[in-house]
């Protein structure tokens, strides 16, 4: 059983607390506030709510009387009083556990009807040392708990950099471990990137996990040598404010909201021409792979060799291909899907080289509206950028996965994209990068299918699956590249997209 025990010494910090407590809150988090009258459950109580409200003058009325309130915030939180409940039915009318199933819930003098804290919640007893020291023990849901200690890490990070009274508003995270919360510091906004350590899964290959295999970040370290690297090449990516290397804690520039596509999730044509432009002058750039960061710590690009191509793909075998049919793909053409991908990588690898961000689309590409040239493009998550294709993140712009980039569109990036190379290099070799184009294009679509089935089956994250349609789309547009044959006779024959 994990525990956590905090000290607090006015209602400012213990208002402060829940405030902290709110923002790793989910729906099914089950808080149990226990100790005597005037200790600081309902102060507790009423920052949590608060903060969930995202309004420091939320009215919280107490549940005493009504014996529950209830508040449409984000997630849902009920919030109940059972000092004066005749007993466990009178709560089970209430329907305590149903709120459990769309939001969360905090519940004052929880002994009054339960013998024991259910084993799902989290226990907070509260008692006093003297007449100014509380104590806030937490026993109980480690799960819970542990992402209390993480957001209150992350207070103690604001606080020694100097970030004192900042407002944390949380953000929407991503299909990663990652979360980013919106940091406001007096009149200035910035990001705070959450970023632990990631934790490798088992061996799956050569005794490596996934993550070796792919090349995938498993620390921030990662993006601050990225991010430096970029932005000594007069490129945006954001200013590191303050970090935490050991605990992956960044504090950084916020470029803003400003986006690529329109309120209906369109493309804006002009500004994925801006993307694409960026993409042109980025390539021009040699990046070496070894790299020092300010810090003095060496950091070596890795790359994006053939082993990560394949178990990039292999994605497809492992789950794309079991949920789309009964029966299993067969040795024989397991073993025909890695000589055709084998070769795949071995050609690109022939092809232009520089470094990949292997994220570049619109949810990592900031729009600043105000700005010329490249530097109206802002970019983001990069961490796993590796030394690969160029054509790799043309591709991820121009198939952008996260909206419908229509055929015309994406042939008037390709062709944008080529004119301006070859404006400035005579000898870029078109025909390579086309190839090349229509090879990562396909990688790319490839794995992201098995991604989205992974998402949805493993990690419980069935928004994805709205995706699929256009990933088989965009697939179905690089499979029309002669290059891309003997592909797309291995889908046509055994899996029929």
């Amino acid at each position: 059983m994990e525990t956590l025990l905090i000290k607090t010494t006015s209602e400012e910090e213990t208002t402060q607390l829940g405030k902290d407590v709110a923002m790793v809150l989910k729906a099914g988090d089950f808080l149990c506030l226990s100790g005597s009258l005037g200790l600081g459950k309902s102060v507790l109580a009423r920052g949590i709510i608060r903060q969930l409200a995202n309004d420091d003058n939320f009215e919280v009325p107490s549940p005493t009387y009504t014996l529950c309130q209830t508040y449409e915030t984000s997630p849902p939180i009920a919030h109940y009083d059972l000092y004066r409940i005749s007993g466990m039915d009178e709560l089970e009318e209430l329907g305590w556990e149903n709120a459990l199933e769309i939001g969360c819930s905090i519940m004052e003098w929880p002994e009054q009807c339960f013998d024991e804290t259910p084993p799902t919640a989290v226990h907070i007893q509260f008692s006093e040392e003297n007449d100014t020291i509380r104590h806030v023990a937490f026993s109980g849901n480690s799960s819970l708990i542990n992402r209390i200690k993480r957001s209150l890490l992350i207070r103690e990070f604001l606080e020694n950099s100097s970030f004192k009274n900042t407002i944390r508003s949380p953000l929407m995270g991503d299909a990663s471990a990652r979360s980013y919360e919106l940091i406001q510091s007096g009149s200035e906004e910035l990001l705070l990137m959450n970023a632990p350590a990631l934790t490798d899964g088992p061996p799956i290959k050569d005794g490596k996990p996934y993550s070796k295999i792919a090349h995938l970040a498993e620390n921030v370290t990662a993006f601050v040598a990225i991010d430096e690297l970029i932005r000594s090449k007069q490129f945006c990516a954001p200013e590191i404010k303050a970090q935490d290397l050991q605990n992956g804690i960044l504090l950084i520039e916020h470029f803003g909201n400003g986006s690529i596509i329109d309120e209906t999730r369109t493309p804006i044509a002009e500004r994925y021409m801006a993307a694409v432009e960026f993409l042109a002058s980025f390539h021009e750039c040699r990046f070496e792979p070894n790299i020092n960061l300010n810090s003095g710590e060496p950091y070596t690009i890795p790359s994006y060799d053939e082993k990560a191509i394949l178990i990039e793909v292999d994605l497809l075998l492992q789950w794309y291909a079991p949920s789309q049919s009964s029966t299993e793909i067969n040795t024989t053409d397991a073993k025909s899907f890695e000589n055709i991908w084998s070769n795949y990588a071995q050609l690109v690898q022939t092809h232009e080289q520089t470094l990949v961000m292997r994220d570049y689309h619109s949810p990592n590409i900031l729009w600043r509206a105000n700005e010329t040239g490249t530097d109206r493009i802002g970019v983001i998550d990069f961490q796993d950028a590796v030394i690969g294709p160029a054509a790799y993140d043309v591709a991820s712009l121009a198939q952008d996965a996260r909206v419908d980039v229509s055929g015309e569109l994406e042939t008037q990036l390709l062709d944008h994209y080529i004119k301006l190379r070859k404006l400035k290099d005579s000898s870029f070799d078109e025909e390579g990068f086309r190839i090349s184009y229509a090879i990562m294009a396909a990688q790319r679509a490839t794995k992201i299918l098995g991604i989205f089935i992974r998402l949805n089956e493993r990690d419980g994250k069935p928004a994805y699956l709205k995706h699929l349609p256009r990933i088989q789309e965009y697939l179905q547009r690089s499979l029309k590249h002669p290059a891309l044959s003997e592909y797309k006779n291995w889908l046509d024959t055994v899996i029929k997209l």
